[in-house]
C-alpha cells in the first residue's frame, strides 16, 4: 500500500494504528516486517539446546580443575565444539529460510545483501 504526499510523490504508507508493519515492494507483510528473527519459532528449543552446550564447557572447566587427563579434554572439547557448530548451522538455516527468503520477495538490492551477508558467514563458519 502506498500513499501520495502533497508533492504527488508516492512512497509506503507507514504502520496503521494496530501496528500492522507496512507492506514491501511486492505488497506482502511478511514476519520479518513485523522483527520477527527467522529463529523466533525455534528459540525455546534453541534455549535448551545452548543451556546444554553451556553446561558441557563448564564440565570442561570441572575437568580442568580436577586435573583430568589431556585426551579426556580434549575428547570433550571436540564435543562441544560440534555442538556449537550444529546449532550454527541450524541457526544458518533458518536465517536462510526466513531473512534471505522474505528478501528475495521483496526483490531489488535487498537480496544481493542478504545472500552476501549469508555467504559472509558461511566464510567465517568454513574457518573455524
Amino acid at each position: 500500500m502506498t500513499t501520495t504526499d502533497a508533492a504527488g510523490q508516492t512512497g509506503p504508507t507507514s504502520p496503521d494504528p494496530a501496528g500492522t508493519p507496512p507492506a514491501g515492494p511486492a505488497g506482502v507483510v511478511t514476519d520479518h516486517d513485523r522483527g520477527v528473527h527467522g529463529y523466533h519459532h525455534q528459540k525455546d528449543e534453541h534455549l535448551k539446546r545452548l543451556r546444554r552446550i553451556e553446561g558441557q564447557i563448564r564440565g570442561l572447566q570441572r575437568m580442568v580443575d580436577e586435573d583430568t587427563y589431556c585426551i579426556d579434554i580434549l575428547t570433550q572439547v571436540s564435543a562441544s565444539t560440534k555442538a556449537l557448530q550444529s546449532f550454527a548451522l541450524q541457526l544458518l538455516e533458518e536465517h536462510l529460510r526466513h531473512c534471505v527468503a522474505d528478501a528475495a520477495v521483496k526483490g531489488g538490492d535487498e537480496i544481493d545483501a542478504k545472500v552476501d551477508e549469508a555467504t559472509r558467514a558461511i566464510a567465517r563458519l568454513l574457518r573455524t
